[in-house]
């Protein structure tokens, strides 16, 4: 059964990673100018909010499941530590509006969350997605530029590791 679980898991990772439409954004990249609606069927365009100061911008396959809860509960936990640096936050999934408002007043999240059921912010940041569900991943920009980047991003040590980087630099 082994062998079978390996095939299984290389194919899945395979046709995820395929399915992304364009490159992860490097370092010193702008924030792609694209718009979203948050949780309250607002338009947010992310490169205005970002244009000075701080800005992460996450990426979490689904709303409201375990991994996705950890992710987000970490920013909350440490919301005032990363505000206290300028930081904004907007967690971002292929969720549709009523989902990521569920999402937020369930675990009382402090930031936005954008419903990109149509991918165009996955898309714009070359996030892997494979039917409107994103991979993990973290960007933190700097007046409008990437300075640090987790494609692989962390559940429960994510605010940490953006914490990590900001008293480093």
């Amino acid at each position: 059964m082994k062998p079978i679980t390996q095939i299984l898991t290389a194919v899945s990772a395979s046709i995820f990673t395929s399915c992304a439409s364009a490159e992860p954004l490097v370092i010193g990249a702008a924030i792609p100018t694209v718009s979203q609606v948050n949780q309250n069927d607002q338009e947010v365009r992310i490169a205005e909010v970002g244009a000075s100061g701080y800005l992460l911008v996450y990426f979490y396959p689904k709303a409201d499941t375990p991994g996705c809860t950890k992710q987000a509960c970490s920013l909350r936990d440490s919301y005032a530590s990363l505000t206290d640096r300028g930081v904004k936050i907007f967690g971002v999934s292929g969720d549709k509006v009523a989902a990521q408002k569920a999402f937020k007043d369930k675990y009382s999240l402090p930031f936005d969350l954008l419903a990109d059921s149509d991918a165009k912010v996955i898309n714009a940041f070359g996030v892997p997605n494979m039917l409107g569900i994103s991979k993990r991943q973290a960007f933190l920009f700097k007046d409008g530029k990437l300075v640090w980047s987790d494609l692989s991003a962390s559940t429960e040590k994510q605010a940490e590791d953006v914490l990590k980087f900001l008293a480093a630099h």
